[in-house]
């Protein structure tokens, strides 16, 4: 794989970006089923243990469950599972090798983003269906829902990346990345409805891009979409450009 890289020097970013797509797919291909299956099972369970205690609290309530748990598997997953990626790669030497090799750095990023995100599809699939039919609250989906998943998954990669490769050990980075999730996920109203939330953290919420996500997710699940949306989609792609802007300069560096 890494001589195919090596030969498409000059070649576009989007050739680029499937070479390295295919290098992480085979990454998996020993782990795909038990990591789909989790993937699946999970964010089920968590739904419905939330969603018990949100029953009382109407059918809104049960909707941001239902969405909150989406946005946590698709923007916090990404971000897990590109810091878990690239702490391990730093640590084996493996990130310095690819910071040599004539590719974009960001494609490297993107392209652990999307193959997170083919496998995480049953996952979303599995609970945008099945978790509203057993709170009993239906949902009504918008075909712009295929812009909004990915969307919601590349934002906090790059920030996966950073934590990934500025962490002093792989603990130190998981546990900033676990941390990092529990205050983005507290803040604004991602699983908990606005009118539950105290004002500092609503405000606070307006810095998090799961805010964003939440919106942007909600309103093509359950409606109406409104102009919000463009709003929503325009930060995520801005927090995007951001974090693999850094960190294409920071993998940059490492070849100095």
């Amino acid at each position: 794989m890494s001589t195919m890289l090596l030969d498409r020097r000059g070649q576009s970013t989007p050739v680029q970006w499937w070479d390295l797509f295919r290098m992480e797919l085979t990454n998996w291909r020993w782990s795909w089923r038990s990591s789909v299956l989790q993937g699946t099972i999970t964010p089920l369970f968590s739904l419905l243990a939330l969603g018990f205690f949100a029953r009382d609290s109407g059918r809104e309530a049960l909707l941001y469950v239902v969405t909150g748990n989406i946005v946590v598997s698709l923007l916090f997953g990404a971000m897990t599972s590109v810091e878990s990626r690239v702490s391990w790669l730093r640590f084996q030497g493996g990130l310095d090798y690819i910071a040599t090799l004539p590719v974009r750095h960001s494609a490297f990023v993107l392209a652990m983003v999307a193959a997170f995100l083919l496998l995480s599809l049953p996952s979303v699939i599995v609970t945008a269906t099945v978790g509203p039919l057993l709170l009993g609250a239906p949902v009504h989906i918008h075909p712009l829902i295929l812009l909004v998943i990915p969307a919601c998954t590349a934002p906090l990669a790059g920030v996966g990346a950073a934590l990934g490769m500025t962490g002093r050990t792989q603990q130190q980075s998981g546990n900033l990345r676990f941390l990092l999730t529990l205050v983005m996920t507290a803040l604004g109203p991602v699983i908990v409805p606005p009118d539950k939330l105290p004002g500092f953290m609503m405000f606070l919420g307006h810095f998090s891009p799961a805010t964003y996500a939440a919106s942007a997710l909600r309103q093509v699940m359950v409606g109406p979409v409104t102009a919000r949306l463009a709003l929503d989609m325009l930060v995520l792609c801005a927090v995007t450009a951001v974090s693999m802007a850094w960190v294409g300069w920071r993998m940059g560096r490492r070849e100095e």
